[in-house]
């Protein structure tokens, strides 16, 4: 509870678990390119997290995260995954969970039935406006 709760008497909101979204209808629906289908947007959250759709043969660039671990769940679909320059690519099915961490370059390119994937990671803080020194 903070402080100013218990100044004026109030409680604390209550955490309270509740379903999200349907991924299989979401990835069903569906249309061409490339999409965010859902975010989480939740208030007071400590995660981020998208649920991203990938037309066949669209990809997301090679780049690297320097800052953020990230989880990625395949919910439809199949495509690759690259690894950085010289690595095999690996590939992704339905199911299939990855571990990308910090520092590592990826891509992503969706096969012939396109790709769809669900991102978690760490919220990043908000942008700070301040003043000019």
């Amino acid at each position: 509870m903070s402080k100013a709760d218990r100044q004026v008497g109030r409680e604390p909101e209550a955490a309270v678990p509740r379903i999200l979204c349907d991924t299989d209808a979401l990835t069903a629906t569906a249309a061409g390119g490339a999409a965010v289908l859902w975010k989480l947007d939740e208030s007071g959250r400590q995660l981020d997290a998208n649920l991203v759709r990938l037309t066949p043969g669209r990809h997301i660039a090679p780049h690297a995260e320097p800052d953020l671990d990230v989880l990625v769940l395949v919910v439809a679909g199949d495509g690759a995954l690259g690894a950085g320059p010289g690595a095999e690519p690996q590939a992704l099915t339905t199911g299939t969970l990855l571990w990308l961490p910090h520092g590592c370059t990826r891509s992503i390119t969706a096969g012939d039935d396109g790709l769809a994937y669900l991102t978690v990671h760490r919220r990043r803080p908000g942008l700070q406006i301040g003043q000019a020194p």
